[in-house]
């Protein structure tokens, strides 16, 4: 096996230069995500409702986006889809300075949504086609890393810099980020030719028979299951702040920061767990550290006991995340890779956008803490849809090794 792993490399320039330009990107989306709120509503005086569309606009216009962008990538048109995803997102952030009122403010969320939806496709997808196929679960876990490290740090960021300095340097700051990325995905697209994907071992290479649908059923249980997931992370992202003025928490955008390191501890392990096991390992234990995570949040009564449920949380987070990812990619053909990685980042922004509006209505009639203990019955539902499909899934597996060995005995008499 290590000889296998050691003629298999993972840590290549262009796996690193992914991993990078991945982060670079989250980073101008987190950045935003948190901070465009609260601009908005002491800039434009905007209502709770239009302070809610900053968030769910940006996902739906991101989800529709990847339909789009999946099918693209099945005809091979990953270089055009990666430049003009880069540019509209720049247009866009470079849009929020400009823009005049909260109508131009939610236009340029919808822009920046669809330029993100195709970006944001496209790099995992890159990831998945360089990664050697044995080692996919530890490779995904580190370039989910990229993704995960700047949804936790990029808040602190942009949060930091609105109250230090104010919008504008905040949005310089992201544009210069945006710029950056150009010249990676240059070297990317220009060094990388079109290769094809390796395929299991197991299996029989015939590359050229495509599949027949651009659907695949089986992506429809890992996806409810990111789904359920990011409902809590919507409602982290979207009132932690708030949470921490009605609990009395000094500083809690440092829960973002102590999520990030737990992420950082965890994922060189569960990456190879998750090859050696598959996601059977993962899923329920890091589901019930989210939610022990949550649960001791509420409770918090000072910096430390959030701190420590914010790394029960992050060490949950960043095992089940990269795990789904990687579960989504196995399940499909090579070709649908960009599918599988859209329906995952869909899967999420629309939990996030959910968890933002029904979190929030929640709060608004009883309180943060009590929204936390909530939404961690979405992580419970969780658990069980999983537990139920595992027993299914195991039941018509013995059903179908019966028929066949009833089929064989009839043969063979």
């Amino acid at each position: 096996m290590n000889e296998m792993k050691a003629k298999q490399p993972l840590w290549t320039k262009e796996f690193i230069t992914l991993m990078i330009s991945n982060l670079f990107l989250f980073l101008t989306l987190q950045m935003m995500l948190t901070t465009l709120p609260a601009y908005a509503k002491e800039t434009y005086m905007a209502s709770p409702l239009q302070v809610s569309l900053i968030t769910s606009l940006f996902a739906f216009s991101a989800i529709a986006s990847r339909f789009v962008s999946s099918r693209a990538l099945e005809k091979g048109k990953l270089r055009l889809l990666l430049y003009v995803g880069l540019l509209i997102s720049l247009a866009a952030t470079l849009g929020y300075y400009w823009a005049s009122g909260i109508v131009i403010l939610l236009l340029m969320r919808i822009l920046f949504g669809i330029g993100f939806g195709m970006t944001s496709t496209s790099f995992p997808t890159m990831a998945s086609d360089v990664i050697p196929i044995k080692r996919l679960g530890e490779g995904m876990g580190y370039f989910g890393l990229s993704t995960t490290l700047a949804m936790s740090i990029g808040p602190m960021i942009g949060l930091t810099l609105l109250q230090g300095g104010g919008f504008t340097p905040l949005v310089i700051i992201t544009v210069i980020i945006n710029v950056l990325i150009f010249p990676l995905a240059y070297i990317l697209t220009s060094r990388a030719p079109a290769r094809i994907p390796e395929r299991p071992a197991t299996e029989p290479v015939h590359m050229e028979d495509k599949p027949r649908s651009s659907f695949n059923s089986k992506l429809i249980l890992p996806s409810v299951l990111n789904f359920l997931m990011s409902i809590t992370y919507g409602g982290l992202l979207s009132f932690m702040a708030l949470y921490g003025a009605e609990a009395h928490l000094r500083n809690p955008q440092y829960f973002f920061l102590f999520n990030a390191i737990a992420i950082i501890l965890v994922r060189p392990f569960s990456g190879r767990i998750y090859d050696r096991y598959g996601h059977k390992a993962l899923v329920v234990p890091a589901a019930v550290l989210m939610v022990s995570g949550l649960l001791l949040l509420t409770f918090a009564s000072s910096t430390g006991t959030m701190l420590l449920s914010a790394l029960c949380y992050g060490l949950g987070f960043g095992a089940i995340q990269p795990s789904i990812q990687t579960w989504m990619i196995q399940e499909v053909h090579p070709l649908q890779r960009g599918m599988a990685n859209g329906m995952f980042f869909n899967s999420l922004d629309f939990g996030v956008a959910v968890g933002s509006i029904v979190l929030g209505s929640i709060a608004k009639s009883t309180s943060y803490a009590i929204m936390y203990r909530y939404s961690a019955l979405a992580l419970a539902l969780l658990i069980l849809i999983y537990i139920l499909a595992h027993i299914i899934g195991k039941s018509r597996s013995k059903a179908r090794t019966r028929l066949e060995e009833t089929k064989s005995t009839a043969a063979g008499s």
